[in-house]
């Protein structure tokens, strides 16, 4: 009997240079988070920025709220770009959410790469959450786990 081969690969050098390529270029991503018991995932904008992968979310917004009271989460990174969305690259982070003080930094770091938040970074009810990793499933695309 063939033993099939292991889909999960160790991680060397070209997996990180992939995974943090991913994380650095990333605009947007889909957060996954737990709301009355119940996964719940929603598109939100992120910068990787000296301060870590950020995000700025609303207090109106049933993450903040889920993310304050449970701040274990996930988000997948990655663009689908043209043609089959499975064969292009995707990194999973396993985060911790963790709410920041507003800064004039942070906020300069945020919308040099989120230049239309601007319209509301200055927002009370807006808060800054860096999404601070804890471990990572990197998907190369199709046939490349």
């Amino acid at each position: 009997m063939s033993k099939k081969p292991d889909p999960v690969r160790p991680a060397d050098d070209e997996a990180r240079a992939l995974g943090k390529r991913l994380m650095s270029e990333a605009r947007h991503g889909a957060l996954g988070v737990l709301i009355d018991g119940e996964p719940v995932v929603s598109r939100i904008a992120v910068a990787t920025t000296p301060h870590g992968l950020i995000t700025l979310i609303s207090d109106l917004s049933q993450l903040t709220v889920a993310l304050r009271a449970a701040p274990d989460a996930s988000i997948l990174l990655g663009e689908p770009g043209k043609g089959d969305p499975v064969a292009h690259p995707r990194i999973t982070l396993q985060i911790t959410a963790e709410f920041l003080e507003k800064s004039k930094d942070i906020a300069d770091a945020y919308l040099a790469l989120q230049p239309k938040a601007s319209l509301y970074v200055g927002f009370t009810e807006f808060k800054f959450v860096a999404l601070r990793p804890r471990s990572a499933y990197l998907n190369g695309g199709f046939g490349k786990e």
